[in-house]
């Protein structure tokens, strides 16, 4: 069974920086794309930034610009920096993983922006 670990989350206000790290119980190599999702109360989840085994990574258009996914190898880690944070970035944000049979989530971490 496939674990994701994240940490990172917690409270700060507009303008701030926020570094969410997630780690699997296997190599990140293995699985096809990593990446982060977000749910706030009362809405549906949804992508934030997602980074493939090769090739380029992917961010929504609310993250461009301000959050950067990227891949730590030595330490099996993926990082998502938050950057200019904005109380609608407030959400329990998960970390995603793709690899045949199927996906797998993290358990969620916290995220909130004081305005």
């Amino acid at each position: 069974q496939v674990q994701l670990v994240e940490s990172g989350g917690g409270l700060v206000q507009a303008g701030g920086s926020l570094r969410l790290s997630c780690t699997p119980s296997g190599s990140i190599f293995s699985f096809n794309a990593m990446g982060w999702y977000r749910q706030a109360p009362g809405k549906q989840r949804e992508l934030v930034a997602t980074i493939p085994r090769y090739g380029s990574t992917n961010y929504a258009d609310s993250a461009k610009g301000r959050f950067t996914i990227s891949r730590d190898n030595a330490k099996n880690t993926v990082y998502l920096q938050m950057n200019s944070l904005k109380p609608e970035d407030t959400a329990v944000y998960l970390c995603w993983a793709d690899r045949f049979p199927g996906a797998y989530w993290g358990q969620g971490t916290q995220v909130t922006v004081s305005s």
